[in-house]
């Protein structure tokens, strides 16, 4: 039997995060921790790009777009709705997550989710480096292994 498996190594690809300005507080804690582990996985600085985008709302756009272009290994999106006294979060927080997914599925490239839907900004702050770890850190190692398995899948 043939197992394929990630693993957590940069090799020699690109990578692209693409991170929401809105609610930056939480989503620069984010970036931070995503940078951390692509860093500790052998990613160097001129084989990322960063870009900020004003909101959740317009992740899908721009990985779409990264993704497409065949530049990166992977693509991770990351973003941080916090629920408000109305129902905004949902129409957001549904269109966003089908737009992140479809961009890798029109792709091939992996578009990671590493995007906080949260009750509170509490709840976020725990997510993001606090007691329940660093889910943007989670979306980087993610989109590492990831691109290293579909790099497995071409051989075979």
């Amino acid at each position: 039997m043939r197992t394929i498996e990630g693993k957590p190594s940069a090799g020699d690809g690109h990578y692209a995060i693409v991170v929401s300005r809105f609610n930056e507080l939480v989503t620069r804690k984010l970036l931070e921790g995503a940078l951390e582990t692509l860093h500790k996985h052998g990613v160097k600085e001129d084989r990322l790009t960063v870009v900020w985008v004003p909101g959740a709302f317009e992740l899908p756009l721009v990985a779409d777009r990264l993704a497409k272009s065949k530049k990166y290994a992977a693509v991770c999106c990351l973003g941080a709705v916090i629920q408000g006294d109305t129902s905004h979060h949902e129409y957001i927080n549904h269109q966003m997550a089908r737009g992140i997914m479809q961009a890798g599925l029109d792709s091939g490239i992996p578009v990671t989710f590493g995007v906080l839907t949260c009750s509170s900004m509490d709840q976020a702050f725990d997510r993001a480096g606090g007691k329940v770890g660093n889910k943007g850190a989670d979306a980087a190692l993610a989109a590492l292994e990831m691109a290293s398995v579909l790099k497995q899948l071409e051989s075979t």
